[in-house]
């Protein structure tokens, strides 16, 4: 099953809702952030893998999302290639 969020919470409430095998969030999201809506998604499904796909890349970044549960952080200038390999890197 495939499913979309407009803004954090509802990230969080379809990921209660689908059980989906994999949860792609963006930074940058009304209501709730990509790294608050983590640790929600956290609370739920501690080994869910969490990509944060997003135009902010950093090392601080990368850090604070490590922290906040992400598993894996793809800048969106990497391009479609590169999500496909992480995906399926994170799938595996």
């Amino acid at each position: 099953m495939c499913a979309e969020a407009v803004d954090g919470v509802e990230a969080v409430e379809k990921v209660r809702e689908c059980r989906p095998d994999l949860v792609i969030l963006d930074l940058v999201m009304p209501k709730m952030n990509g790294l608050e809506a983590t640790r929600e998604i956290r609370k739920l499904t501690p080994t869910l893998p969490v990509l944060l796909f997003t135009l902010h890349s950093s090392p601080v970044l990368e850090r604070e999302s490590r922290r906040a549960g992400v598993d894996a952080v793809l800048s969106k200038a990497e391009g479609i290639a590169q999500l496909s390999m992480v995906i399926h890197s994170l799938l595996g």
